[in-house]
């Protein structure tokens, strides 16, 4: 006997290990791994092998909106305070001022180069205005780009999706109303100053109790971190706040806040967001039938071109030459304005509401996405290195974490070797932390008890015990990339092979 759910279950399943093994092989030729699960769900949607069929929008729209809380929420959650202050003015006048000058200029192009109503063409504007969290995160992942711009790009693509959500419901509404300037004054306000309000005391009440509440195993504390993120968006949904704006923020004060459980939250999201990423763009694929895709290249490569070459550029110029930014920092800024699935789950939103260009709209966007992800999202290294910005380490990948030990005054700092560092090739007698004891090198599945001629390999694990201290972390990464000056009289060896 086969219950109803066993065949989605096996499709779902199988889907889900293609995608991923598929988003490995996409890293090694330095694609966008989204691309191509885009891809995938059209060769298996209506249009290809039919193994799965999509026929209401609705049902694309609840699941990428459930993926997009996630997807925000590990943003949140993996922000660090200091890059958040780092990149908080300028990243939120790109989320704020940016979202409106790309709308505008895009909406303004796509009225005159194309014969369209007024409307369909800020509506297309206001879709792709906002770049995409989950494109950018996955780039700053594997792109080497200097910590100043990868907070800034963090910040911005974690913030901007409120305004352009607002954008594209105020436009609908504007199809199927008139509101007046002071609808859209109210309408702006509750959705940014509640998203704030709701995320931020949300935010607050969950990281108490994170802190506070004994729930005995360690693995219910990230499933009750996910209840908060729901509690978040859930509240500020029904306030008619912003869901999206309110759940980026609590995962920040989260985060920040909860030092305890930090990591075994981290990492329970990282993974639910990366399903997540991966969940929803093969579902945007299935949406899509690539057989309209044709109609719209002339269109679509307009709408691109204006975005990426125009919009974008006019937007961060404006926002961000009045804080000192060089003219190579602006260029891979411009150019790192990925669009995602953001925009495409936007695009279902005229689609699902009747809009008689819904269907359009959201075939051009699609096509936009595309054109980003292959262009943009596979060049981002080639264009940093040619503008002299590229750094030896990948932004969002911290040296040293720390790791608290219940409420002791003491805690745990790992260090994961990479080639890269100095301390990678080199004996422990040779090298002196700066702070605690090496205690213990976790090496694939063994653990090694250090001696003075233990040679630390790239891929190990380096666990230091020491007090704690707020600079702790700081100074064991100096240490470890070679920063930190030897103690006098110590002259490191000159070849770490051996």
């Amino acid at each position: 006997m086969q219950l109803p759910a066993d065949w989605w279950i096996l499709v779902v399943a199988a889907l889900l290990v293609g995608g991923v093994l598929a988003g490995g092989f996409a890293s090694r030729l330095r694609l966008p791994g989204l691309l191509l699960f885009l891809v995938l769900g059209m060769v298996i949607g209506d249009d290809g092998l039919r193994l799965v069929s999509l026929g209401d929008p609705r049902v694309a729209q609840i699941g990428g909106t459930i993926a997009l809380l996630l997807i925000l929420y590990e943003g949140g959650l993996t922000t660090k305070p200091k890059d958040l202050w780092a990149g908080a003015v300028p990243g939120s006048l790109l989320a704020t001022v940016g979202v409106l000058l790309t709308a505008g200029v895009v909406g303004a192009g796509t009225y005159f180069l194309l014969d369209i109503d007024v409307l369909t063409a800020f509506l297309i504007g206001a879709v792709v205005a906002s770049t995409d969290a989950a494109a950018v995160f996955a780039v700053l992942r594997r792109a080497p780009l200097p910590r100043r711009l990868a907070s800034l790009l963090e910040v911005e693509s974690g913030a901007n999706d409120p305004l352009a959500i607002m954008l594209t419901i105020g436009l609908i509404e504007t199809w199927r109303g008139a509101p007046g300037v002071a609808d859209w004054a109210g309408f702006a306000v509750l959705q940014l100053g509640g998203g704030l309000a709701i995320g931020g005391l949300i935010g607050i009440a969950g990281s108490w109790t994170l802190m506070r509440v004994n729930l005995g195993p360690e693995g219910a504390y990230p499933v009750l971190a996910l209840g908060i993120a729901g509690l978040s968006y859930g509240a500020a949904a029904a306030a008619g706040a912003s869901g999206f704006l309110a759940v980026y923020v609590t995962g920040l004060i989260v985060g920040a806040q909860v030092p305890l459980h930090r990591r075994g939250i981290r990492t329970f999201h990282r993974g639910l967001s990366g399903t997540a990423e991966v969940g929803l763009f093969l579902l945007l694929g299935v949406l899509v039938f690539p057989s309209q895709l044709p109609a719209v290249i002339g269109p679509g490569l307009i709408v691109t071109i204006v975005l990426v070459l125009v919009a974008r550029p006019i937007a961060v110029v404006l926002c961000l030459v009045w804080l000192r930014y060089r003219w190579q920092e602006l260029t891979l800024i411009s150019w790192a304005g990925l669009r995602g699935a953001v925009p495409i789950v936007l695009a279902t939103f005229p689609f699902v509401a009747g809009y008689p260009d819904g269907l359009f709209i959201f075939n051009i966007i699609f096509f936009v996405v595309l054109v980003s992800a292959a262009v943009q999202g596979s060049s981002i290294r080639l264009v940093a290195r040619w503008l002299g910005l590229r750094t030896n380490t990948t932004a969002l990948d911290p040296v040293a974490e720390n790791v608290p030990i219940g409420s002791i005054n003491t805690e745990m700092i790992e260090v994961r070797v990479t080639d890269d560092l100095y301390i990678a090739g080199r004996q422990l007698k040779d090298l002196t932390p700066p702070h605690g004891l090496i205690t213990s090198i976790l090496r694939g599945n063994r653990i090694l008890i250090p001696s003075p001629r233990t040679r630390i390999r790239s891929g190990d694990l380096v666990i230091i015990a020491a007090p704690h201290h707020s600079s702790a972390s700081k100074r064991v990464t100096a240490w470890a990339r070679g920063e930190q000056p030897p103690p006098t009289g110590h002259h490191p060896p000159r070849s770490p092979s051996g």
